[in-house]
């Protein structure tokens, strides 16, 4: 079996090593294997935000990666590649540009190309009146014909007055090797979700209601369902405006049941729901303290086996006993990475591709191959950190002002078993609909190496502990996250934690706290660093206006009050910190407009401020070069901002 060892290729004459060994992209992305279980192909980056396309037959031994194409990502960049046969494969690009008007556009196009780098071919985009900016998404990626996948794609519509070329999503079989395109579901104006079985048959499709006046979509999903055999659709479920509901994720055509989440008991549990007609309902598994996130899948078929939840740490239950045994048989084998994902599989599933990490271990590739009981590892996700002496990120609470218990993690410098005496940095992460996770965290791991202690909170208003604990959201609900957010920084200095050395960063959701820590406690953090960061509640809910989830994305923002109080742009006269924020020009999650607002105001109140704007950059900065850069930067920002005494 083929190892895989690789270098980032990131020049080592940069000054600062620490900031180009963590701001180096992983090594591997994506990784997929071939039906026959002979290839593993992958992106790996390149200079800037390009990559390439690489495969190798793990077959051979003497085998190396073979570079098949690749793009510059001046605009194309790789997101993605998966089999569609056994020596085929389906690759995803997209673009992101400011067009007329400076308005920034993203597009998005799919192409097949041989395991060789031969024939490759781009799929065709829809047509009609209007501008496709998506050749569609595969919703089966094995439909029952070699080379075949079926798509989801816009069909544009005509521009008939009497509004019968009123466009819509379809899906199509398309194969790859021919381009010919065979209709499988004809165009519906209110879809926006189907489901298959994983075999080439949809089984169920979610639609939207419109707001005729705006030609927005509104809150909330029906999903309708089709019995084997038969093609007349039925009510499955009704997801509202909450997101209460069963709401489908995928379909076991063996069983004939959908499973989804639905809410229990103010959390997200997993449910199966017959596809005969019963509408027989069966809860699978709930936890008592946090919400189930996903479900476990395998192979091309999308094979559901088990869920996803985390507590202090990711865990899955599985469904199928043979791969509880070997998850448990495997996480033994590698005890010093007991993170265990089982990425893909052959067709057969008796060869697996897998990914194990850990808090200090960034994590590492292996092929298993299941009748022989052998365990082959491929490649590091981080060889650049390969011998460094990484920091353990310990599960902790700490109080908030009310006497709440909030969870969070905890990272010390290598040697240290406490923040006493150390400078600190509260880290809160984006979103604000998300949570942090035990793991490698090249962020926090870059500041602990550094020397800083390092909290990552997970305030009130992040997901995964149940209703009760997002509550109104992190905007709507910004003092409730935001003190959450200051008494992190607060425990660390009653810790022992230096209180003249203790700084605040975060990026996008994140960024937003950084700053608006300052308007709640100015005094608190000597310094503030934020990436992407929102600034102004009002504008972020005018930057929605030009997408169809508009009204969803209003109403998560709200109105009111807080709209003007939740804004850092509004209190700049509040901030007594030095500030340094970071932005790509092309940011689609957050406009860089955020940014230069805050950086205006800052300036205009005589504060100290910095704004490093990225061109050709968008909200994720996903460039090895531009990481390394900032980190020196952020690090340098810290140091000056708080010195040792």
């Amino acid at each position: 079996m083929a190892a895989l060892v690789m270098g980032t290729g990131v020049a080592r004459a940069e000054p600062d090593k620490l900031a180009v060994a963590f701001g180096a992209r992983e090594n591997i992305e994506n990784g997929s294997l071939s039906p026959d279980g002979t290839k593993l192909a992958f992106i790996s980056p390149s200079k800037g935000q390009g990559a390439v396309i690489l495969v190798l037959d793990v077959t051979d031994e003497n085998a190396k990666p073979m570079i098949i194409g690749g793009f510059d990502g001046k605009p194309e960049r790789l997101s993605g590649c998966r089999w569609v046969g056994s020596s085929r494969l389906m690759c995803t690009i997209y673009g992101i540009v400011r067009v007329d008007g400076g308005e920034i556009a993203y597009s998005s196009r799919i192409f097949a190309i041989d395991s060789d780098g031969k024939n490759p071919k781009g799929m065709p985009m829809p047509r009609g009146v209007g501008i496709a900016l998506s050749s569609g998404s595969v919703i089966d990626w094995n439909p029952g014909v070699e080379n075949s996948v079926l798509l989801m794609r816009q069909q544009l519509g005509d521009g008939n007055a009497d509004g019968m070329g009123r466009g819509g999503y379809r899906v199509d079989r398309v194969d790859t090797l021919s381009l010919k395109i065979s209709p499988v579901e004809r165009a519906d104006a209110d879809a926006r979700e189907y489901i298959t079985d994983g075999a080439g048959r949809v089984r169920i499709i979610g639609r939207v209601k419109t707001d005729t006046a705006s030609g927005y979509d509104m809150p909330g999903r029906n999903y309708f369902y089709r019995a084997a055999g038969s093609d007349r659709w039925s009510a499955l479920s009704t997801v509202d405006g909450d997101g209460n509901g069963f709401d489908p994720y995928g379909v076991d055509a063996a069983t004939n049941i959908a499973y989804g989440l639905k809410r229990t008991d103010g959390r997200l549990a997993a449910y199966s729901k017959a596809l005969d007609g019963s509408g027989a309902e069966k809860l699978v598994f709930a936890h008592p303290d946090v919400d189930v996130s996903s479900f476990a899948t395998i192979g091309r078929r999308g094979r559901i086996v088990g869920v996803n939840y985390v507590t202090d740490r990711r865990q899955v239950q599985y469904f199928d006993p043979a791969l509880a045994k070997l998850a448990a048989s495997l996480a033994k084998a590698l005890p010093e990475t007991p993170i265990i994902r089982f990425l893909d599989s052959s067709e057969d599933e008796n060869v697996m591709l897998l990914w194990a990490g850990a808090d200090t271990n960034p994590g590492r590739y292996y092929l298993f191959d299941r009748k022989g009981r052998k365990l082959h590892p491929i490649a590091s996700d981080r060889p650049d950190l390969s011998g460094m002496k990484l920091a353990a990120m310990r599960p902790m609470v700490y109080p908030a002002a009310d006497g709440t218990k909030i969870p969070g993690y905890l990272t010390l410098p290598p040697g240290h078993d406490s923040a006493k005496g150390l400078p600190a940095i509260v880290m809160p992460h984006g979103g604000p609909g998300a949570r942090d996770v035990w793991g490698f965290d090249w962020l926090a791991q870059f500041f602990a190496a550094k020397g800083y202690a390092v909290l990552q909170p997970n305030f009130r208003g992040s997901t995964g502990y149940g209703d009760a604990w997002f509550q109104k959201n992190g905007f709507k609900g910004w003092k409730t996250a935001i003190g959450d957010v200051n008494d992190a920084g607060k425990w660390l200095v009653a810790e022992g934690a230096d209180a003249g050395r203790l700084g605040i960063f975060g990026w996008s959701y994140g960024g937003y706290a950084a700053l608006q820590s300052a308007v709640l406690d100015p005094d608190l953090f000597k310094a503030i660093i934020a990436v992407a960061p929102v600034t102004d509640l009002s504008r972020l809910r005018r930057e929605g206006e030009m997408f169809s989830n508009y009204k969803i994305m209003r109403d998560f923002i709200g109105e009111g009050p807080h709209l003007a109080e939740g804004s850092p742009t509004r209190h700049a006269d509040r901030f007594k910190a030095p500030v340094l924020m970071f932005h790509g020009d092309l940011d689609r999650n957050v406009g860089v407009a955020q940014a230069k607002a805050m950086q205006s105001k800052l300036k205009g109140a005589g504060k100290r401020s910095e704004l490093v704007v990225y061109e050709g950059l968008d909200h994720y900065l996903e460039d090895g070069e531009v990481r390394a850069a900032m980190l020196a930067k952020a690090g340098a920002f810290f140091d000056a901002a708080m010195p040792a005494k």
